[in-house]
């Protein structure tokens, strides 16, 4: 796009509009006009909807035309500043289900570590982005059964309410179960509130972090219970490779004096057609001190069909 906008400078120059001295009192600078090409590029890239392309052209271009620059400028902010009022109308206007999103996820699994099995899962996400608050769900159910006897079961509710401060910080609160006696433990109860930042915000990438104390209750299968405070850690990685197709990594992280625990998932999903498409997910789970026989580390590997909504 620069190397384009260079080459094409002294054409772009050459076909400026003159300004007309009429608009212009004895005392003041006659208005600079927009080139015509500079000018059709600029109304392109608004017409695309991207504001990553505006914010590209308009650079390059007040570079190429600097007599130009303050009017490029101008009416790029000014097209900026309309599309974010016309998205937070849209928010406010906007019923609770009109802006709830989701998918749900049904495949199959590989466990190792603690276990080795194949079995069934299925999962949801659902997300409700708000123009004040932000809510996360997610629901996840692992089993599976060989010879009459379970030797795969895991079960996961997630909910996180975000409040948003301004365009990138927001305050955050969690609350989450768990159940996975192959793991170690009967169940978990865990709830922690802090901070988030909207680090990366592109259309094609997003990073948020976010960090908090936290408090844990753990019921372990050697019939033992901790209660803990400590720090919660997230990250919640989302890039568009390609049209279709993307990348994301989420890891959670909870840091305690007693038993630390870290949580990873790498997902790579290709829409297939429709609302439909296909992932494929890798996961790890470690845990700093597991009751006595059991392994530190357990890996989840899932294949499955997605439907968004």
């Amino acid at each position: 796009m620069r190397a384009a906008l260079l080459l094409l400078s002294p054409l772009l120059l050459a076909n400026a509009d003159t300004p007309t001295a009429s608009t212009a009192t004895p005392d003041q600078t006659p208005p600079a006009t927009i080139p015509d090409p500079i000018k059709a590029m600029l109304d392109a890239a608004m017409t695309s909807g991207s504001e990553a392309e505006v914010q590209t052209i308009a650079k390059y271009a007040a570079s190429v035309a600097p007599e130009s620059a303050e009017a490029i400028r101008r009416i790029a902010g000014a097209w900026k500043d309309a599309r974010s009022a016309q998205a937070t109308r849209t928010l406010q206007d906007s019923g609770f289900f009109d802006l709830v999103r989701g998918r749900v996820e049904l495949g199959g699994f590989y466990t190792t570590g603690n276990t080795s099995n194949v079995g069934l899962t299925l999962a949801a996400d659902v997300r409700r982005d708000g123009f004040q608050w932000r809510h996360k769900l997610r629901l996840l159910a692992e089993y599976q059964e060989s010879l009459g006897i379970t030797t795969r079961e895991h079960y996961l509710a997630a909910y996180e309410p975000n409040y948003k401060i301004n365009d990138r910080l927001y305050a955050y609160g969690a609350a989450q179960y768990e159940a996975d006696r192959f793991l170690g433990y009967f169940s978990r109860y865990s709830a922690s509130a802090g901070a988030g930042y909207t680090a990366i915000r592109s259309p094609r990438m997003t990073l948020d972090v976010e960090l908090g104390p936290s408090f844990r209750r753990t019921a372990f299968t050697d019939l033992t219970t901790e209660n803990e405070l400590g720090a919660r850690g997230n990250l919640d990685f989302d890039w568009r490779l390609a049209s279709g197709v993307t990348l994301s990594q989420d890891a959670s992280a909870y840091f305690q004096n007693l038993n630390s625990t870290l949580v990873s998932r790498t997902a790579l999903a290709a829409k297939l057609f429709g609302p439909l498409s296909a992932s494929m997910s890798y996961s790890i789970n470690y845990e700093s001190r597991p009751p006595v026989r059991r392994l530190n580390t357990d890996t989840t590997s899932r294949a499955s069909l997605v439907y968004s909504f």
